[in-house]
């Protein structure tokens, strides 16, 4: 199997916060997609537009995007847990749950990092053999699915990374029905006190708390298209 090692990780930097110190490495990036060649030709045209435009715009404009478009929001959140677990008790050990499994690796989170995010995620990914790398993403491709399809709504140039790590996977990406957007405030509103139940859910105390990454029978509708994700506009270190 063809290896993507240097692809993961290039694709979990074009997800990060793009900084002075990412936007510096960005032609690094750039020639390590091509070098290693692990995606479309397609795909790379797609990257290399994402990787221009984080280039050419305005640094604080190229930030600021980003604080709009990945923290400003659950449909586009990068935290995987957001997806499945929402704000329930669930989330906690199911953290705990990835944090073991990373340090059976030998990786160990740096502080402030949260385990579900998927800058993390690929990073781990990208520290395993082709064939269990490509099995692990394939146990999330319902969360890229609908990352993918919150980033195509909003017109992202971003919708290109999780196409391609969709592509990685074996799966193809497309659009999927997903919820609309609350309000901010509605997103952040504090759980009912004593009720045991947040707003996205919460479990009940004294029933199962199961931690796996499960399918969300409410994201799990047919596609409603196909999408090829030219990124909307011009626009992340192996």
């Amino acid at each position: 199997m063809k290896t993507f090692t240097k692809t993961l990780r290039v694709l979990a930097h074009l997800l990060s916060y793009p900084d002075a110190e990412l936007r510096a490495h960005l032609p690094e990036l750039r020639a390590a997609l091509h070098d290693e060649r692990a995606l479309g030709a397609s795909r790379l045209t797609e990257l290399d537009a994402l990787i221009s435009r984080l280039s050419n715009r305005r640094p604080l404009d190229v930030e600021s995007d980003h604080v709009e478009l990945f923290d400003r929001g659950r449909g586009t959140a990068l935290h995987l847990f957001e997806h499945v677990h929402g704000d329930s008790r669930d989330r906690g050990p199911a953290m705990v749950d990835l944090c073991q499994t990373y340090e059976a690796a030998g990786l160990f989170l740096a502080p402030g990092e949260l385990p579900d995010h998927l800058t993390v995620v690929l990073q781990y990914a990208s520290t395993q053999p082709p064939p269990q790398a490509k099995a692990f993403l394939g146990e999330i491709t319902h969360i890229l699915q609908v990352i993918f399809s919150a980033l195509l709504r909003r017109e992202a140039a971003h919708a290109c990374v999780l196409a391609a790590l969709l592509d990685l996977a074996g799966e193809k990406a497309q659009a999927v029905m997903v919820p609309p957007e609350p309000e901010l405030d509605e997103s952040w509103a504090e759980p009912m006190a004593f009720d045991g139940c947040s707003t996205q859910g919460q479990a009940r105390p004294g029933q199962p708390q199961p931690i796996q990454i499960v399918r969300n029978p409410a994201l799990a509708a047919p596609p409603v298209r196909s999408t090829p994700t030219q990124a909307p506009s011009q626009g992340a270190s192996a």
